[in-house]
This record gives C-alpha cells, sequence and structure tokens, in this order.
C-alpha cells in the first residue's frame, strides 16, 4: 500500500511540474524581436498617419501650424524623440502631450492609453527606438536611466 501512495505522489508530481512548465512556457514573455513587429505594426495603424511611415514627421514641424500648434514631429533620429527619457515618452503617447506638458498647452497629439495597453504603447516606443542610430539611441538610454 505505501509503494502505491508514494508512486501515486511521484506521478501527481510530475505531473503538476509538466503542467507548470506547460502553462509559464505558453504564458512566457515576448521576445523582443516579436515587441518590435508588434509596435511596428501598431505604428503604422495608430501613429504613421501623422508622424510619417518613415517615422518622418510632419513638414515644418517645429513652427507651429495655422492652427498655432506644432505639426508631429518626426521619431527618427532628425527629430527629437530621442532627447526624452523612456517614462516621460510613455506618459506622452499614453496620455497626450497636452496633458504631459500642462498649463494649458495645446497639442493634436491624443492619448493612446484607452486604445492601446501599457505594453502595446511600450511596443511601439522600442520600434521607434530601433531604428535610432547608435549615437541616439545611447544618449537616450543615459537619459531614461538617471
Amino acid at each position: 500500500m505505501r509503494k502505491l501512495v508514494l508512486l501515486s505522489l511521484v506521478i501527481v508530481t510530475a505531473a503538476a511540474v509538466w503542467f507548470w512548465r506547460s502553462a509559464n512556457d505558453e504564458m512566457a514573455p515576448p521576445t523582443e524581436a516579436g515587441q518590435i513587429a508588434l509596435g511596428r505594426q501598431l505604428y503604422a495603424e495608430n501613429c504613421a498617419s501623422c508622424h510619417g511611415a518613415n517615422l518622418e514627421g510632419q513638414p515644418g514641424w517645429k513652427m507651429p501650424g495655422p492652427n498655432g500648434r506644432l505639426p508631429a514631429p518626426p521619431h527618427d533620429e532628425s527629430g527629437h524623440t530621442w532627447h526624452h527619457a523612456d517614462e516621460q515618452l510613455f506618459a506622452i503617447t499614453k496620455l497626450g502631450t497636452a496633458a504631459v506638458v500642462g498649463n494649458g498647452y495645446e497639442s493634436d497629439m491624443p492619448g493612446f492609453g484607452s486604445s492601446l495597453t501599457d505594453d502595446e504603447i511600450r511596443a511601439v516606443l522600442l520600434y521607434i527606438k530601433g531604428t535610432w542610430p547608435e549615437r541616439e539611441a545611447a544618449y537616450q538610454q543615459g537619459i531614461s536611466r538617471r
């Protein structure tokens, strides 16, 4: 009887370990490459109409347009996105520029917090950051670490 109980315990334990590993493999965090691919897709769907399919921004982005607001800046190395820390980029994307700047600042940049999850926002930012040359990427990483 004791051997049967012991054998049953070993079988149950082995099944539990197998099940736990299988469940955790399916719930493993996505790879960085997968996040970048998702970010590229989400950027195309949500951001490219203003910031450009190639992250080039709108023409004249440094000067206010007729409505008094700045056009969408580029997200490539010619813009200023890489001058901002991760936390600020995330907040701007989630809440919108006006909400982050405050003091009555007006912007056409909406917040995407109601249409994208936090992980989706991070994926978009990972995609954008992955396009920067080494110098700009290193600069932005340094700002984010501070």
